[in-house]
């Protein structure tokens, strides 16, 4: 607890510095950086403005640190990460004290699960390990084996305790994915870093989750070019998030059929369906985890759903039978889904 204390007062000493460097150094004319890495199994890339070579390294390793930190926080895909640590405990009936990234992630999970009934789980961890099995073998999984996985995705099986920042996992063999949310959650924790760091205009991509602070220097917005099927527009954004999702290359083929990487939380299958999802919301958690919500929920359901989502605007082209339909929450929906 000692030694702890001592890197949390380090930490706040050191970023209280480069606030006090960066206050100072923005009285000089600004110029634009932009620096790249993998994170999170894709791409990420940092754009923002800095008076000069110096402060942008201080900014850039800051906002790395941050990233780097949530990484070991929320993968599933590292044995030794918090939430993998967190998914070991379900069923023993132990409350888990857990970090404030992880709690709050989680929490917001679980609202966004409430709010489009299921469409988005966080306890899809089963289902999405066998499937990256099944892809990876190019084996369809027996009946049997997604029965199993599927009786274990159930949201309402995490319990909360806010006032000791503890979590507890109902059911034995219950595993936590925030795949679906956590990189758009990443986005924005690191636009809190750059803002308390004095750096108001930013942009920050995930592997195409994409959030946006104030324009460029000179500039009303951030411009970002999106598709909506095979058309492209460009917008001009601020303070906002948008995330296109679309299964375009995992995929597995089964019985005739083609399923999606995409998963509905609900009935444990890939879709069934191509479809293209872009959406635009006041953050990037939200606008990360709602492309999964309105990509299984399918353009009639989404018509409905748009209304639990002030602020959002959502984008959906769908392919079923054949037949291409296009849907933008700006105008009613076609008949016939």
């Amino acid at each position: 607890m000692v030694n702890l204390l001592k890197n949390k007062r380090q930490t706040v000493f050191w970023t209280l510095c480069l606030i006090n460097v960066i206050q100072v150094a923005n009285a000089q004319p600004l110029r634009r950086y932009t620096f790249d890495r993998g994170l999170f199994g894709t791409e990420f890339r940092q754009i923002f403005y800095a008076p000069d070579d110096n402060t942008a390294q201080r900014i850039r390793r800051a906002v790395d640190a941050r990233m780097d930190s949530l990484n070991v926080v929320m993968s599933d895909y590292l044995d030794g990460s918090e939430i993998n640590r967190l998914s070991a405990t379900a069923g023993s009936g132990q409350w888990v004290r857990v970090s404030p990234s992880l709690y709050d992630v989680l929490w917001k999970a679980v609202l966004m699960a409430r709010k489009s009934d299921g469409l988005f789980d966080p306890t899809i961890g089963p289902l999405s390990q066998l499937w990256r099995r099944a892809v990876r073998r190019k084996i369809f999984p027996t009946q049997a084996e997604l029965r199993k996985a599927h009786r274990l995705v159930d949201y309402r099986a995490i319990a909360f305790d806010s006032i000791q920042q503890k979590i507890r996992l109902k059911k034995p063999g219950m595993r936590l994915d925030v795949g679906g949310i956590g990189q758009g959650y990443a986005n924005d924790e690191a636009m809190k870093l750059l803002w308390q760091l004095g750096v108001p205009s930013a942009l920050l991509d995930i592997g195409g989750d994409i959030r946006v602070s104030e324009p460029p220097p000179g500039e009303e917005g951030w411009r970002i070019l999106t598709g909506f099927g095979a058309d492209t527009t460009t917008l001009s954004l601020k303070n906002v998030g948008i995330t296109a999702s679309g299964a375009t290359h995992r995929y597995l083929d089964h019985g005739g059929k083609r399923y999606s990487h995409l998963m509905n939380p609900r009935t444990g299958l890939g879709l069934l369906y191509h479809v293209q999802t872009t959406v635009l919301a006041p953050n990037g958690t939200q606008a990360d985890a709602l492309t999964k919500v309105f990509s299984v929920a399918g353009i009639r359901k989404s018509k409905r759903l748009i209304r639990r989502f002030p602020g959002v605007t959502v984008w959906v082209t769908e392919n079923r039978r054949g037949k291409t339909v296009r849907w933008s929450s700006h105008e009613k929906a076609p008949d016939g889904f």
